[in-house]
């Protein structure tokens, strides 16, 4: 399963992830920085990110044993 795990900074100095499951497969850089952005810009979360730290895809693969 692929996770895109974007990574803002809050105004406490902490860091404050959205994790979304199922990106689409060729998603770019700059579609993820420009929606990070504009999360950022249009204060969306009541207490949530001031800007942006990075972005990153997880994969990952469970294998049952079970």
């Amino acid at each position: 399963m692929k996770t895109l795990r974007m990574i803002f900074n809050t105004a406490d100095d902490d860091q404050w992830i959205l994790s979304l499951r199922y990106p689409k497969d060729d998603v770019t850089a700059t579609e993820v920085e420009t929606a990070m952005q504009t999360i950022v810009d249009n204060d969306v979360f009541v207490s949530g990110p001031v800007s942006i730290a990075g972005a990153e895809i997880v994969d990952r693969t469970v294998t049952e044993l079970l």
